[in-house]
């Protein structure tokens, strides 16, 4: 399986849950770009760009010289980006259509390679790692965010012991992990990224942990993914399309307020 054939983020009606993500993926998004130390002439290649969300927080800061390679394999969310970005980017945003598990031209010349929400979509993204470690040019800054499907189980478990309540988000939690384990993706590729890039032979390897209070926006998030992915959900004998309704009003239901984690972002950065 290529990256492109997983279907999570792949359509249009993915652009609504993906513009909801990066709102509340502000904090860690800004957090990377600082880490990376973004400068007004860099040339950025930006990993899995989708709709254009964390490309917007890149272009805004670099200057008129700087440019951003939007590399995607969905050509309908590549145009989505460009008609978003037509008036803040113009020619500073080029849109690249390519599988980000080949690396390739687009590369050349790079000075940032970022991406976000972008290495579980790629199976063995590991490979990834490495085989960027041996294309770039020496001083290379890269990093990526990563969601984590798995850190947070132990505590929400514990809680869910004392708090029945708390059953839909334990659900959600099963479901999406059993959606990546039948794709052969990882949930928590994050987790594993900063040794596995020290191993590679990066150098200045920085890791943070940014978990997600359970808000409003993370329960619509999460309502949206089941939507999106509901028929390969029921299809692969996951959850029924019925039970996805249930769930989706029981999440709705939930007093939002003092919720556990469900899912976190991982931070980590490097130099190659």
């Amino acid at each position: 399986m290529s990256s492109s054939d997983y279907v999570l983020g792949q359509s249009e009606r993915a652009a609504r849950r993906l513009a909801l993500q990066d709102r509340h993926f502000a904090v860690p998004s800004e957090a990377l770009l600082d880490a990376l130390a973004i400068q007004p002439n860099d040339r950025v290649v930006e990993l899995g760009c989708g709709p254009g969300g964390f490309t917007r927080r890149i272009l805004n800061r670099l200057g008129a010289n700087g440019v951003v390679v939007g590399v995607d394999s969905s050509a309908s969310l590549l145009e989505q980006a460009k008609d978003s970005l037509a008036q803040l980017g113009g020619t500073r945003f080029k849109p690249t259509l390519a599988d980000v598990a080949k690396p390739g031209a687009w590369l050349d010349g790079a000075d940032v390679i970022a991406g976000r929400a972008v290495l579980h979509h790629v199976p063995m993204a590991e490979f990834l790692i490495g085989r960027l470690r041996a294309t770039l040019r020496p001083g290379t800054r890269i990093g990526f965010l990563e969601p984590d499907f798995r850190r947070p189980l132990g505590c929400l478990a514990l809680q869910e012991v004392n708090h029945p309540e708390l059953a839909p988000l334990l659900r959600f939690a099963r479901s999406i992990n059993e959606l990546y384990a039948a794709w052969r993706i990882s949930p928590a590729v994050g987790a594993s990224l900063a040794p596995t890039m020290e191993d590679a032979g990066y150098t200045n390897v920085r890791h943070t942990w940014h978990p997600f209070a359970t808000d409003e926006s993370v329960l619509e998030n999460m309502s949206l993914i089941y939507d999106e992915v509901r028929d390969t959900f029921a299809s692969l004998g996951i959850i029924t399309v019925a039970e996805i309704e249930e769930q989706r009003r029981l999440l709705s239901e939930l007093p939002v307020g003092d919720l556990p984690a469900v899912w976190g972002l991982h931070q980590v950065t490097a130099v190659a």
